[in-house]
């Protein structure tokens, strides 16, 4: 009895090491045949559909312009806004130009201040499930507070015409992540690309509440997309990506959210 047991335990080793030799040929003919094998964990995700990332009030959505909500009250927006951007970023995943202290914008009675702007490429936000190759992050936030509220104002690009804005300071982003060019006063003027006047009108747009689309996914984030789709270049469109590689956040979940067509 005990010799059948051992020559049952042999036959159940070599089936093994048959198996993981078997297992580690096929994976060497898929590798000199150009394929290539998926990691363990690889789950395929298609594009236009919603990712499973925790959160009921996250950001980028897919903005289906049927299913918004037609705001008669527009908000009023209150720009004093200086145009002072002083430096040019390479931040390795995406490219961000800087505003200096003291530009604000107030809408239904809450103060934002300027801090920055950046680019995506592809777009996040997707309007009836089209993406776009670009879009334009202008962020302002609250002050004195531990978690604050953000205020957010998305600009959609299509290829075309070369972009005037791009062109001041595409020329100025260092080749190197992690490091800035300082820029001198009026020298990239973002009123070349956005007419933000005190009179507080961005044009149409569309509204909802979400979250920021990089870490730490703060849901406190007034989303305004902008309906205009501006133009920039395939050859500035093509350098900025260049830089900052694919950075699109996966579209989330709408949920419960209305969105404002305003």
């Amino acid at each position: 009895m005990q010799k059948k047991s051992k020559m049952n335990k042999l036959l159940i080793l070599l089936s093994l090491l048959c198996l993981q030799a078997c297992a580690h040929k096929t994976s060497k003919e898929i590798a000199e045949s150009g394929s290539h094998l998926p990691p363990q964990n690889y789950a395929p995700q298609k594009y236009s559909l919603p990712s499973l990332d925790p959160g009921f009030h996250q950001s980028p959505i897919n903005i289906f312009t049927n299913r918004t909500k037609k705001e008669l009250n527009h908000d009023h927006f209150v720009v004093h806004f200086q145009d002072k951007v002083t430096a040019v970023e390479n931040l390795g995943h995406t490219i961000q130009l800087d505003f200096n202290a003291g530009s604000t914008i107030t809408v239904k009675d809450k103060t934002y201040s300027f801090k920055q702007m950046h680019f995506h490429t592809p777009s996040e936000h997707l309007i009836d499930g089209m993406t776009f190759p670009m879009e334009l992050h202008i962020v302002s936030a609250t002050e004195n507070s531990i978690t604050p509220d953000y205020l957010v104002i998305a600009v959609l690009f299509k290829m075309g015409e070369e972009n005037q804005f791009i062109n001041e300071f595409i020329n100025l982003t260092p080749p190197h992540p992690h490091s800035k060019t300082v820029v001198k006063d009026n020298s990239v003027k973002l009123n070349d690309l956005l007419s933000l006047s005190p009179a507080g009108d961005l044009g149409h747009h569309y509204h909802y509440t979400g979250s920021l689309t990089t870490a730490p996914y703060t849901e406190t984030v007034d989303w305004f997309v902008l309906k205009k789709i501006y133009e920039a270049s395939p050859e500035q469109i093509e350098t900025i990506n260049t830089i900052e590689g694919n950075n699109a956040r996966h579209i989330e979940p709408k949920n419960d959210r209305l969105v404002d067509d305003e």
